[in-house]
């Protein structure tokens, strides 16, 4: 395998991990990044996930992760930013951390493999791309569900 054999895994990771969460949450294309044997892609959720929702939508990771044979490494259960980490069987990490005002990140990191060039990911965002906005804005789609209680 190669970096973008390992870039492409990591979007299907990616894809179908997002396919599980139930009403679907907006996302864009975070950064790619490639070291020298390694690869990491990120999902940045655009949907406002409220404090009194964050548990659940780890909660519906988790168990996608768990059916799907992933090794769950470590849970941060912080109210504020939590996060869960996982190993695929194939060695990708695979995590969902949230940050500042409720802003959900899917990340895939590859295990070592051959060296290659990487490109974007080719999967469409479902919602706006920001393609050439660094940082992203914070979390902007209202959810009736993702978003109760939020402010």
């Amino acid at each position: 395998m190669n970096m973008q054999d390992a870039a492409d895994r990591a979007d299907g990771i990616l894809d179908a991990v997002l396919a599980e969460v139930k009403p679907a949450v907006h996302w864009a294309h975070g950064p790619t990044s490639s070291g020298s044997c390694d690869v990491s892609r990120m999902r940045v959720v655009m949907t406002i996930v409220s404090e009194h929702r964050r548990g659940s939508l780890l909660g519906v990771v988790d168990r996608f992760w768990r059916k799907s044979g992933y090794r769950i490494k470590a849970i941060n259960k912080d109210v504020d930013v939590p996060a869960i980490y996982a190993q695929t069987k194939d060695g990708f990490g695979v995590s969902l951390s949230v940050g500042g005002q409720g802003q959900a990140f899917f990340e895939v990191d590859s295990p070592c493999v051959e060296e290659s060039d990487v490109a974007e990911s080719t999967a469409a965002p479902n919602g706006p791309s920001y393609e050439g906005v660094y940082p992203l804005p914070r979390p902007n789609v209202h959810s009736d569900f993702w978003s109760t209680g939020a402010s």
